[in-house]
């Protein structure tokens, strides 16, 4: 019965340090880190999110590096975005970070690589606000799924955040302001 249980403890250790390596295993899966420039040699496509109202929070820009084998769609409808094509890097900078800071509370913008397996597949820019407003720099929940080639990106602001915002809204409504 010892050297039962003993066997059973010892497989059962072996894959529970063994098992989470594959549940969370880098293959396939779409990352962001932050860094402090994009690819010079590039051309790009911007998708520029967001910016639709005096308090859109909910601005980002995405980086699709032209020529690759990925493309980049919002999960949005198409009037919450606009693109542009055919982007050098000097420009795409320039146009993405006029983009991103257009906000009151805009603060500065967070590069991030967007990578697949370890390979680049484009890039975000986002804006982070003054944290005394909204508890929070970076109010953006981005999320990023694969399906085929393309790159669906879903673009929300943070729960607390939203919440934080309807709070307002109802109080507003409740001054009659």
């Amino acid at each position: 019965m010892r050297k039962a249980l003993l066997g059973f403890l010892l497989i059962y250790g072996i894959l529970f340090l063994v098992y989470p390596a594959f549940l969370y295993s880098d293959d396939g899966r779409i990352r962001t880190e932050i860094v402090k420039d994009i690819d010079i040699g590039k051309t790009y496509l911007l998708i520029l999110y967001g910016a639709r109202h005096g308090n859109d929070l909910e601005s980002v820009v995405i980086f699709d590096i032209e020529g690759d084998d990925y493309t980049f769609e919002p999960y949005a409808p198409h009037f919450d975005y606009e693109i542009e094509r055919g982007l050098d890097y000097s420009r795409a900078i320039q146009r993405a970070e006029k983009f991103v800071s257009w906000h009151p509370l805009y603060q500065r913008s967070e590069l991030r690589r967007i990578t697949l397996s370890g390979t680049d597949i484009g890039y975000e820019l986002r804006p982070l606000y003054d944290p005394l407003s909204y508890g929070v720099s970076d109010v953006l929940d981005i999320d990023y799924r694969l399906r085929d080639h393309k790159v669906i990106v879903r673009i929300r602001l943070l729960p607390q955040i939203e919440w934080m915002l309807l709070d307002g809204d109802r109080v507003r409504e409740m001054d009659g302001n």
